[in-house]
């Protein structure tokens, strides 16, 4: 029988990349993670059960869903968003009225590839009973990466009710990181990958803000990986987990394959074509751990506000507030750099795990991630 794990046991004493001394531009929030930003709430369902051979619809699994809610699970207030594809092999529905209304309305969920669909209607389900779209029908926002190196994924064993755990665990305060939730399967870079997390506090003079960014990563080769500007992938070359990381024989390079979801939130008061800005630069911050977007990824970001309550109500019109333009650039800063830790802590709090086929990928190897910094003056 799987194991589910949700939000609250998952909560224990992990290792983060500041604990380990890696170094980050800017200053974290209390929490250093997207539920830094007041309202927000995050919940995992971890499904992890079997070993051995995989035998498809039996397991091994190693999946799971991660939800959040931009003001709560109580607030079905809908929040300005925007959204942004650096590559777009891969998937995030409900983008197409995210781009056309410039709301988000609901929870936003990531999951495995093949698990897109019950995850959707499994929050049109839920939210018969706990109302939160604005529409007499409704189009959820749920995002993908793919985990069947290590997971059973056409077995479908994400089901409705591991949804509705995960939407009714959902909570503030610290968020579990690692292979948990929707990234339980996940790899970046040759390592284990999974969720992570991190926000940034501006300065007084730049508002106070605080932007926060939660990943679910699966991207990347291990040569890519750089990790406070060290090239931290080409230091340490053990055990990586199967070929699509590897450059051939004769040293070309093979294409960036695996994907990464990323949500950025702030409660600065920004309008759909800011928050559209600042999921763009989401990608500087992936790029600043090495990925370059291959053809194989599927790299989308989502940004939004939790400034301007009421914002959509009716009949309206209603009075909003926004952040010139001329003063967004700290925002952007922010993004890039929390974007940059979210990553890193997801690889840093994910442990080896070996599933279907004894297929086995390796955890960050803290020891010698702290080594490869001080080698390099880092």
């Amino acid at each position: 029988m799987a194991i589910l794990l949700a939000l609250s046991a998952m909560t224990g004493e992990a290792q983060r990349a500041r604990d380990l001394g890696v170094p980050f531009d800017g200053a974290a929030g209390p929490l250093d993670a997207i539920t830094d930003v007041r309202g927000i709430e995050v919940g995992h369902t971890t499904l992890i059960s079997g070993n051995g051979p995989l035998k498809v619809g039996e397991g091994p699994v190693r999946t799971g869903v991660t939800v959040l809610f931009p003001r709560g699970k109580s607030n079905s207030d809908p929040v300005y968003a925007g959204w942004f594809s650096q590559n777009g092999n891969g998937e995030m529905t409900g983008t197409t009225w995210v781009e056309e209304s410039g709301f988000l309305e609901g929870p936003v969920a990531i999951t495995n590839t093949h698990s897109v669909g019950v995850v959707r209607d499994a929050i049109i389900a839920w939210s018969l009973k706990h109302p939160m779209f604005h529409q007499d029908w409704s189009l959820p926002v749920v995002a993908e990466t793919w985990d069947g190196w290590l997971n059973d994924i056409n077995g479908f064993h994400v089901k409705p009710e591991h949804v509705f755990s995960a939407l009714d665990g959902a909570q503030g305060g610290a968020v579990p990181e690692g292979a948990v939730g929707g990234g339980t399967g996940m790899i970046c870079y040759g390592f284990k990958g999974g969720i992570g997390t991190a926000s940034r506090v501006l300065k007084k003079d730049d508002g106070a803000y605080t932007v926060g960014v939660l990943v679910q990563c699966n991207c990347g080769r291990r040569p890519q990986l750089t990790i406070a500007g060290v090239p931290v992938g080409k230091e340490i070359t053990e055990g990586i987990p199967y070929s699509m990381f590897k450059d051939d024989e004769a040293g070309a390079q093979q294409g960036d394959r695996g994907s990464i979801i990323i949500v950025v939130a702030t409660d600065a008061p920004l309008i759909p074509t800011q928050l559209k800005r600042l999921a763009r630069r989401a990608t500087m911050g992936l790029a600043r751990t090495g990925s370059t977007s291959g053809n194989g990824s599927g790299d989308i970001f989502l940004a939004f506000s939790t400034a301007n309550p009421h914002a959509n109500d009716e009949p309206g019109p209603n009075t909003v507030q926004t952040v010139a333009n001329e003063r967004i650039s700290p925002l952007f800063n922010a993004t890039v750099e929390a974007t940059e830790e979210a990553i890193v802590n997801a690889m840093v709090g994910a442990k080896t795990m070996t599933g279907i086929d004894s297929h086995t990928v390796p955890g960050l190897p803290h020891d010698k991630l702290q080594e490869v910094l001080k080698k390099y003056g880092r």
